[in-house]
């Protein structure tokens, strides 16, 4: 294979993308990622993390991020039923259900992403019988092809809530 190579050119970009191109002659053309700090290792995409906080979703309650971007990927923190202009709980199983819903869009429209970006949820419950209506209100928030996910049973959850959840979204 002489001229030719037998890998192709790998490369990770700041927005965590792997990209490759084994026909590139150029430089530039093999790394076609923006900025001057192009990442070639996953090592290097790790470690550039960006804060994401939204103000239309509840302020975080501890030593936590709303979100954060790193690797190709935003990491939201769970949401609890928080309204986020009072920081009251939302009374009830369904309000809570919208209402994490809602802050988790929030979050991850500050990150200018949307929840059909979501490739991940983990779902906590203090009564795994709210199960079925998880599913239900859940379905009015995403579309298929759905996330993959989790959902736990847990004792309790902060400030008394009935149900916490946190997504991956996959940045564009």
């Amino acid at each position: 294979m002489t001229g030719q190579r037998a890998f192709p050119i790998v490369a990770t970009c700041r927005r965590g993308l792997r990209v490759a191109d084994p026909r590139a002659e150029r430089k530039q053309d093999r790394w076609p990622c923006q900025g001057p700090d192009n990442l070639k290792t996953r090592e290097d995409a790790m470690a550039v993390r960006e804060i994401i906080a939204a103000e239309a979703a509840p302020k975080a309650i501890g030593t936590y991020s709303q979100a954060v971007r790193a690797g190709g990927f935003v990491f939201l923190s769970g949401q609890i039923g928080l309204d986020p202009a009072t920081m009251a709980l939302e009374e009830g199983i369904d309000k809570q259900i919208h209402r994490v819903f809602l802050n988790l869009k929030a979050v991850a429209e500050a990150a200018g992403l949307g929840l059909d970006d979501a490739v991940k949820l983990t779902i906590f419950l203090t009564d795994l019988g709210h199960f079925p209506r998880v599913n239900e209100i859940m379905a009015q928030y995403f579309r298929e092809p759905y996330p993959a996910r989790a959902t736990v049973g847990v004792a309790a959850l902060p400030r008394q809530a009935l149900v916490e959840v946190e997504a991956v979204l996959a940045a564009r």
